[in-house]
């Protein structure tokens, strides 16, 4: 068996990220193997559901990944307080006779940046701007371990479970074909209970907020595994609509150089050389300083400093995202002076608590929401883009009035280039072909 093969012809990309080529990122041998189970987004249930439905899938495609891998380690990464996912692992652990261990960890934010959980597995800090393989570690989403269950019985990526929770009627997590509406998935799950509104595609924290207009011309990608319905006017929506002058004028007017920011940032306490409160003291004073702004290259946009430590609502997540695209526009990258990393000895004590951080947010009434599980979206027509992940689109294989199958591939990668195969969600007929192919159910 081609492992490598399979999972390149299946599609298969980084399921809870940016959506690196797997294929590529298997291609190596490490000490290592970490399945990212964390589901690090407050609120998102989707890998939750993926564990105690699926688990000897993903304990038996992970063993598989690791042996290739020539792990000697290979662990599953989920929280302590996963009760029902845990027993359902270590069921399918006993039952494959596995040599899969699992990793408990608390529950805390931002628990499955895949920096920070290499940390926690092996100790070890990877440099910034570096990989986890430089540490002798490669981590996989606990959806993309699934997705490669499937491509070795020969099933391309063709859907995603996804977590429509928030301001809707009938919360849910729902089977999607990929390039499926995000509005459709809304009315899914009995419509948005607001007139207006926001939705963040991914969780609070990270997750792009759009518009509901611009909702009706988003779909659903091989990365997406939450949809969360939020009023327009709530406090994680318009912080995103201040401007980086509004962001600077706050900041020489209120920052008061605590370093909360700074000592509650999650790359900073595993030993970056990361200062939020330094580069947000610079962008005040108007300096250019550009050995202290440099460091906003360092940054994950995990966003603890403006949506938890700022004790006066400030941006250094987005004066930082800012500063860290100033930066990339003129192909300056950060240069490590050193590969000696010192974490914080207060670390432990510095951890942001899952709960604290939903309350923080606003966002507690979402909490506890029930919500209904096995539903299956169906729709009539799917628009499924050519480029979902890093690297090249494919380029289509198919033309308008192409009849397809369901997992019937519609987009190859060229030959040479790094990007990922792309296949039809469903039966039907394309009618469109551009940056997406369309397809209408027939």
């Amino acid at each position: 068996m081609d492992l490598l093969k399979k999972v390149k012809d299946a599609g298969i990309i980084g399921a809870g990220g940016a959506g690196f080529p797997t294929h590529v990122k298997l291609n190596t041998k490490v000490k290592y193997f970490i399945v990212n189970a964390l589901e690090c987004e407050p609120l998102l249930q989707s890998d939750k559901y993926l564990m105690r439905n699926h688990s000897d899938e993903i304990v038996g495609a992970t063993e598989i990944i690791g042996k290739s891998l020539g792990a000697e380690k290979i662990v599953i990464g989920l929280k302590n307080v996963y009760y029902n996912e845990i027993d359902a692992l270590t069921n399918s652990i006993k039952k494959l006779n596995s040599s899969v261990e699992l990793f408990l960890n608390r529950s805390f934010y931002p628990a499955g940046d895949e920096q920070i959980l290499v940390y926690e597995v092996t100790g070890k800090t990877i440099a910034p701007g570096a990989i986890p393989s430089t540490v002798g570690a490669v981590v996989s989403n606990v959806g993309t371990v699934f997705n490669v269950f499937e491509a070795l019985k020969d099933e391309p990526v063709t859907y995603k479970y996804v977590t429509v929770v928030g301001e809707v009627a009938s919360p849910a997590i729902v089977k999607v074909p990929i390039g499926t509406k995000v509005t459709e998935c809304i009315e899914k799950c009995g419509g948005a209970t607001l007139g207006d509104y926001v939705v963040i595609m991914g969780g609070p924290m990270m997750g792009k907020k759009i518009s509901k207009e611009e909702a009706e011309n988003t779909v659903i990608t091989k990365t997406n595994g939450g949809i969360i319905v939020i009023p327009k006017d709530h406090y994680v929506a318009a912080r995103e609509r201040l401007t980086i002058e509004e962001m600077v004028h706050r900041a020489k007017a209120a920052c008061e150089q605590c370093r909360y920011c700074t000592e509650l940032c999650p790359r900073y306490q595993i030993g970056h050389p990361l200062h939020p409160h330094k580069i947000m003291r610079t962008m005040a004073l108007g300096r250019n300083d550009e050995e202290v702004l440099k460091e906003a290259i360092m940054c994950c946009q995990c966003g603890v400093c403006e949506m938890y430590a700022c004790p006066n609502g400030l941006s250094p997540r987005r004066i930082n995202g800012y500063v860290k695209a100033q930066f990339g526009a003129k192909g300056i990258k950060w240069k490590n002076k050193t590969d000696v990393f010192t974490g914080d000895p207060q670390r432990e004590f510095r951890k942001v608590p899952t709960g604290m951080l939903i309350t923080r947010l606003g966002m507690n009434k979402y909490k506890g929401q029930p919500y209904k599980e096995n539903e299956e979206l169906v729709p009539a027509q799917v628009s499924v883009p050519l480029k979902q992940g890093i690297g090249a689109p494919s380029t289509a294989v198919v033309k308008v009035g192409d009849v397809v199958k369901k997992g019937q591939m519609i987009g190859a990668i060229d030959e040479g280039k790094m990007g990922t195969n792309v296949h039809a969600s469903i039966d039907g007929t394309v009618v469109e072909v551009n940056e997406n192919v369309v397809i209408k159910a027939i």
